[in-house]
């Protein structure tokens, strides 16, 4: 095989994803994934997978915390919110420095933070420093909201876009439901205090592994070019495509004078809500906020949510047998529910490059609105019925979230914007995400006892139907789109059909 070189004066997208040929010119039928590709790909999604890990397993962790520091509801408020604030703050301050200073170099940094903070959350002494710890892990997981997706998304051809990134964000749903499942495991073989502090140390070592394999990576070329820095990133693509036999032979990348001249002061927020990235920022920010509301909700509370509706005796436990014991119950319920998280993203992934972002986003909102309500429903029932109703709501939501806007609102957000922007802005759609994750963290256990467990599902559900038209309005369908056309043109017109 060879690489076709009638055309050497190429963009890094199109060396990306460059077709070889055979030595009589039969072009061959696919892009193979090189070695290098491969390695950006599975380091990318240890971040998605730690932050599953975490924030889920805070569901489980959680009254073994407020039984060792004797906290209110507003205090485990703060413990559910914190990693989700810092989550908020890290994608927007720390994810947009992507775009000043590479995506290699945040892709290092914001691991080594989740190292250094995780330490911090295990050896805690007492609920200050907890709560510092667990919002420092989530600045780091929020930079690797943005990071993480652009270090994929311009390492590897368009036409595998979409499964790719969606399979490193899947490694949430599978960090959900190892987190859940560890929690379980170290309740039933341990039983004490500080089991917490266990579940959350494990992460250290494997965290401590990714780091080192980062720095082993090349700088985006996508990120290169736009900083006119051509002839570094020759090289970093001659890195990313290496291949046996050898191709592309020789990479000489187009002048990227012109894309300067005309996008010269495309960098800051103010750009994000100018006309031509308007839509873009809409789409990309307003649906993750309000998919974020019911996602993480239902996620870190499913246990006191089953808890409170079942019957268990979560809520009152009166000792720490008592406490770990429910616990247990608690966690074994939200293990199977999770469960469903991965059959979702597995579905997104088969489907997001055949029946594209918007209509998967779209169906999805109305499928969680349609399991909220069945859980609402199950409030209003007893006996064998409401655990039905409840179980079967919590598998629909779980299903749908994963299938649609929690896999396309993520996806999205890295891809409707130009590159000089690109950072920043789906960073900054992280952070209004987790805004809504904050929110919901935070106030959930409030509401849960102030209003009831019905009222809040059916307020989550209303969510979840304005989620599906806001997509609907803003709609812009990547679907197979190069990274390089985002931005150069009005991409109104790509909106689909309802």
């Amino acid at each position: 095989m060879h690489a076709a070189d009638e055309h050497p004066r190429k963009t890094v997208q199109e060396y990306i994803d460059e077709t070889p040929s055979w030595a009589d010119g039969t072009r061959v039928a696919d892009v193979p994934m090189t070695a290098m590709q491969w390695r950006i790909w599975m380091l990318a999604t240890a971040g998605k997978f730690f932050e599953g890990l975490v924030v889920f397993m805070t569901g489980v962790a959680l009254p073994l915390i407020a039984w060792e520091f004797q906290l209110t509801n507003a205090d485990k408020g703060f413990v559910g919110a914190a990693t989700l604030f810092g989550i908020l703050i890290g994608a927007t301050l720390l994810g947009g420095l992507s775009d000043r200073f590479g995506r290699k170099v945040m892709f290092i940094a914001e691991m080594a933070l989740f190292v250094g903070f995780l330490v911090l959350v295990t050896l805690s002494s007492s609920f200050p420093l907890l709560l510092l710890g667990l919002f420092g892990i989530g600045l780091a997981l929020g930079c690797d909201y943005p990071t993480a997706h652009l270090v994929i998304s311009e390492s590897i051809p368009s036409k595998y876009r979409g499964r790719l990134v969606l399979g490193a964000f899947g490694f949430q749903a599978v960090g959900a439901l190892v987190g859940t499942f560890l929690g379980y495991v170290i309740l039933k073989a341990d039983g004490s205090t500080d089991d917490w502090r266990l579940m959350y140390g494990m992460a250290i070592v494997p965290a401590i592994v990714v780091t080192f394999g980062r720095f082993f990576i090349p700088q985006s070329g996508h990120w290169l070019v736009a900083r006119g820095r051509v002839r570094e990133a020759e090289r970093a693509l001659h890195q990313l495509l290496d291949r046996r036999p050898p191709y592309p032979r020789r990479i000489v990348l187009a002048d990227p004078i012109t894309e300067k001249a005309t996008e010269k002061n495309a960098s800051g927020y103010v750009k994000l809500f100018e006309k031509k990235n308007r839509r873009a920022t809409i789409l990309a920010s307003l649906p993750w906020f309000l998919q974020d509301l019911g996602t993480y909700g239902i996620g870190i509370f499913t246990p006191t949510i089953l808890a409170a509706t079942i019957g268990t005796s979560l809520g009152a436990a009166d000792s720490l047998s008592a406490v770990v014991y429910d616990d247990m119950i608690a966690a074994k319920g939200a293990a199977f529910l999770d469960a469903l998280l991965l059959v979702g993203i597995i579905g997104a992934i088969l489907l997001a490059d055949r029946a594209g972002r918007i209509r998967l986003q779209m169906l999805g909102f109305v499928g969680c609105a349609l399991g909220l309500l069945l859980a609402a429903f199950s409030t209003h029932v007893d006996g064998p019925t409401k655990v039905v109703l409840i179980f079967s709501g919590f598998m629909l939501f779980n299903l749908m979230t994963n299938l649609g806007p929690n896999a396309m609102t993520y996806l999205l957000a890295g891809e409707v914007f130009p590159t000089k922007i690109r950072g920043i802005g789906a960073g900054f759609a992280a952070s209004v995400g987790k805004i809504g994750a904050v929110l919901t963290a935070f106030f959930f256990p409030i509401l849960l006892k102030e209003i009831g467990t019905a009222a809040l599902l059916y307020l989550l559900a209303a969510a979840s139907l304005l989620g599906a038209f806001v997509t609907w309005r803003f709609a812009i369908e990547t679907k197979g789109v190069n990274l390089e056309r985002i931005g150069r043109e009005h991409t109104d017109a790509q909106a689909p059909p309802p």
